[in-house]
């Protein structure tokens, strides 16, 4: 029988601290083209949501995420986010085994996040912040905490912020103007509303854009992006969807404007 490993079976084997060094390797790992992933597949059922089957082969294994995004599910008492990734033998073809994929999806966002922040952002930076207290939100502050770094959060539910405040040992920030101001900013919010507009950045500020995740999101305005120093996961993912297609589809920005943080990652950038 193939094991399958729930969400809690995934938090207890996976700790923030362990999340964030397999997100390195594997960031290396695809800089070095010892794994492949192909694009991204939607399948839309919009207005609700979308589907989504992510690929990837490596080190052996084949490994397929299979995972929905419906952003008026909380509405309904459900999770936005819900699938499976499934892990299979490169050599045989054999399933060898079934996780959360909303775990595994909160580990590795998180991770993701506050990896490229840490490494990109200005090593004197002070002050860090997470706007959007959801699932994703709660691991990025969790992740920088881990790293020992203190955190404030932000989200336009109150108490949702102050929730997870309380469970993480995270703090509050004070308005939304105060969160966008960090030094290490990470947004994780639905993505449908633009939280950086043009002449909202300050020299020397990172922010881990992370919830613009599908056509039609944006976290940033196009012309401040623009004035930006890019980084991305992956180039053929990332310019296709969210803040940086539409920077493309503008003309502000071409793929030679853009650093994959796996290069600079493995010193290749």
């Amino acid at each position: 029988m193939v094991p399958f490993f729930s969400a809690r079976d995934v938090e207890a084997a996976v700790s923030p601290g362990r999340a964030l060094e397999a997100v390195r390797g594997a960031f290396v790992a695809y800089a070095r083209g010892e794994w492949s992933m192909p694009p991204k597949v939607y399948v839309p059922a919009y207005p609700a949501g979308d589907f989504r089957a992510m690929p990837a082969l490596g080190a052996g294994h084949a490994a397929l995420k299979w995972v929905t995004s419906f952003p008026g599910n909380p509405a309904r008492g459900l999770p936005t986010v819900t699938g499976v990734v499934l892990l299979s033998d490169a050599k045989t073809g054999a399933l060898r085994a079934l996780f959360d994929a909303a775990a595994v999806t909160a580990l590795r966002t998180g991770a993701a996040a506050v990896l490229a922040a840490e490494a990109l952002g200005r090593d004197d930076a002070q002050t860090a912040a997470v706007i959007g207290a959801g699932v994703n939100g709660r691991a990025a502050a969790r992740t920088f905490l881990a790293q020992g770094r203190e955190v404030a959060l932000w989200d336009l539910d109150a108490a949702r912020a102050e929730a997870a405040a309380i469970e993480l040992g995270a703090s509050v920030a004070c308005s939304q103007g105060d969160a966008l101001s960090a030094d290490l900013l990470v947004t994780m919010t639905p993505g449908h509303e633009v939280l950086l507009p043009e002449g909202s950045l300050s020299p020397g500020q990172h922010v881990s854009l992370m919830g613009a995740d599908g056509p039609g999101k944006a976290e940033i305005a196009v012309a401040e992006l623009a004035r930006a120093r890019v980084f991305c996961d992956d180039w053929e993912q990332a310019s296709h969807n969210g803040e940086l297609a539409d920077a493309v589809a503008a003309g502000e920005i071409a793929q030679d404007d853009v650093t994959q943080l796996g290069d600079v990652l493995a010193g290749r950038a």
